[in-house]
Parts: structure tokens; C-alpha cells; sequence
């Protein structure tokens, strides 16, 4: 079928060029109705919009974004002042927005490109799970750090920068196992979790499939949905819960390391003590993780590392330098004094 334009989609909507015009942007000056009978007629006829006079303005604009759930979480702390500084390096301007848990990061970039005249924007925490056609309603180019993409969309269409977050917590409950540890509770994301909760989840699986152990489902303890996810106070309230009721278990695998922290407070407020009661384990390498007492075990990310390669392979999609790049960068398993080896 020969490309067709705006006045071809107008003439099949039975609407004038200007309501398309208005659809295509979510003009506020059109009905639901008429908006959404535009989108279908153009979706059908893979109809691509001439960007050329909206990218005149956005030539001009010099800015991107990050667009980040958990806010609160310590461990992006050190990716933002990289972003902030290599942004800068690059004469661009920076956008940080918050994105709630319950909101939807590509309905947030969406506005956030048309109000800014975005040239790309970077996706950082929470989880990601979106169809194709959903992103494509983007018109920036995108990098999802430290986030894992739902199965079924093609990586031609985006890029990631992360750890192998699978391998690398199947690396420290095969070194929990190795100590002797059989009863493994894991303190992870919910179910519903399609990016690092579930992908550190099915890495605790396999080890103890590997290791010929069944998941105990009384062990597997998700965090809590009224309370921020990966934050000590979620795993402080999970662990009081784990330990009062009564199940049998040596050690806590916390899928991050703030969650690992109020694992640690939940247990010594019980009476009971870390290493010799009960071993604790993390996942991401933070400071508090080195500077807690006892000092905990845990998977350091290389945070610094990671940063950079983002906006480097971010810079190079809007330079058109490069086509969508996966990176991923291997992990430490740091031994420390929360977990000990049993009999």
C-alpha cells in the first residue's frame, strides 16, 4: 500500500486535517469518541505522522529525562549525581520526575516529551511491563536502566543497561546453600513483579532446584503493597511477620539491601542474633549495607559504571550514532559478617 497523509486519514474519518492534527497530538479540543476513531484508522493504516515541523522545536530543546519509581531508594542516589554530571558535561538539561507506583511511566513520559520537547529519556526502577504498541506511542529514544523488559518485545526497539539480576541472585543463594543453609526465606517483590523482583525471585528458585530443595511457599514472603517497596521499613514489617509465625527457616535473603537492613532490625528486636541465629543477605551494594552492624552480606552492582554506559548509550541513540544497545555488567558477591556457615 502506497504511504499515506493526514489529508488521506482525515478524508477516511470523514473529519478535516485539523482534528487529526489534534488526535495525533491529545489536544484537549476533540471527544474521547472522535480521538480514539482517528487512532484506529491510523493504527490500521500504519499511518506515521510528519514529524518535520515538531522536530524543528525540539531541535532546539537540549533537555532529557529520568523518569524514576522509588525516589527514596538509596541505591539511585549515586546514579543521579552521574546522570546529573555527564548530562551537564554534554551542555543538555536535566529533568528528574518522580513516578508513582500506582502511575504508568509511559503515560508520564508522554507528557512530559510533549510539554518539554524531550530528545531522550532514561526509565530508572519500579518494573516494566508494556506492550509494543504501547511503546510506540514514544517518539524520543529511551534506555531502561536497571530494569528488566517484559518477554515479547523486540530489543531492536529500546535499550537496557543492568546486571544479569537472574545469575547474580542465584549466586548468592548458591553461596547460602554452600554454607549449609536449606531453609532460605527470600523477601522479594510480588508475584505480579515481570522485571528485577520476579527475575531475582526465579534466580532463588533455580539455586534450590539445583541444589535438589522445593520452595517452601511459608518462606517466600512478599513486600508489603501499602508500604514503599524496597525500603527497610518494608522489610522490617515482613520479617516481624516471618518470625512471629513460627516458620523454621536459618537465613533471609532480602532481594535489596534497605530491605535486608530492617530484615536485620526485625530479628535482633526479636532477642535472636546475626550470624548465630539467623543469616541475613542482600542485593545491590550500598553503603548502609558495609556500614550496618553486623556489616551485611550482599551483591554489589557497579552502580557508577552503570550510570555512565546509560547516558553514553542514551547520547548515541540521539546522535544517531548507534542503533539500541543491551548492556550488562557482572556483579560482586561481597562476603561480610551477616551470614555464617551451619552444621
Amino acid at each position: 500500500m502506497d504511504t499515506i497523509t493526514i489529508k488521506d486519514v482525515a478524508r477516511m474519518c470523514g473529519v478535516g486535517v485539523t482534528t487529526v492534527s489534534r488526535a495525533i497530538n491529545n489536544h484537549p479540543d476533540i471527544s474521547e469518541a472522535t480521538k480514539e476513531m482517528i487512532l484506529q484508522v491510523i493504527r490500521e493504516n500504519h499511518y506515521v505522522p510528519n514529524n518535520s515541523a515538531r522536530n524543528l522545536k525540539r531541535s532546539a530543546s537540549k533537555t532529557i529525562a529520568v523518569l524514576i519509581k522509588g525516589i527514596t531508594n538509596p541505591f539511585f542516589n549515586r546514579m543521579l549525581q552521574v546522570f546529573e554530571k555527564e548530562t551537564k558535561r554534554r551542555k543538555y538539561s536535566y529533568i528528574l520526575q518522580r513516578v508513582d507506583e500506582n502511575q504508568d511511566e509511559i503515560d508520564v513520559a508522554i507528557e512530559i516529551e510533549k510539554e518539554k520537547r524531550l530528545k531522550g529519556i532514561v526509565f530508572l526502577g519500579g518494573y516494566f511491563s508494556h506492550s509494543q504498541e504501547k511503546l510506540d506511542q514514544l517518539t524520543v529514544p529511551f534506555v531502561l536502566s536497571t530494569i528488566g523488559m517484559t518477554a515479547g518485545v523486540d530489543q531492536n526497539n529500546y535499550s537496557s543497561v543492568s546486571v544479569d539480576d537472574f545469575q547474580e541472585s542465584y549466586k548468592m543463594v548458591d553461596y547460602l546453600l554452600g554454607l549449609g543453609h536449606k531453609k532460605i526465606a527470600i523477601i522479594t517483590a510480588s508475584m505480579e513483579d515481570e522485571s528485577i523482583g520476579k527475575l531475582r525471585y526465579e534466580g532463588y528458585k533455580k539455586a534450590l532446584e539445583d541444589h535438589g530443595l522445593e520452595v517452601k511457599e511459608n518462606l517466600v514472603r512478599c513486600m508489603k503493597e501499602n508500604i514503599e517497596s524496597y525500603t527497610m521499613e518494608n522489610g522490617y514489617v515482613v520479617t516481624k511477620e516471618l518470625l512471629q509465625s513460627q516458620e523454621e527457616f536459618t537465613a533471609v535473603y532480602a532481594i535489596s539491601d534497605s530491605l535486608a537492613v530492617g530484615a536485620c532490625k526485625a530479628i535482633l528486636e526479636s532477642g535472636k542474633r546475626i550470624p548465630e541465629d539467623y543469616s541475613v543477605a542482600g542485593f545491590d551494594g550500598l553503603d548502609i549495607a558495609f556500614y550496618y552492624n553486623p556489616s551485611i552480606t550482599t551483591i554489589r552492582q557497579p552502580v557508577e559504571q552503570i550510570a555512565r554506559e546509560t547516558i553514553k548509550i542514551l547520547f548515541d541513540l540521539i546522535q544517531k550514532k548507534a542503533p539500541p544497545q543491551h548492556k550488562i555488567f557482572p556483579a560482586e558477591l561481597v562476603v561480610r559478617e551477616s551470614t555464617k556457615h551451619i552444621l
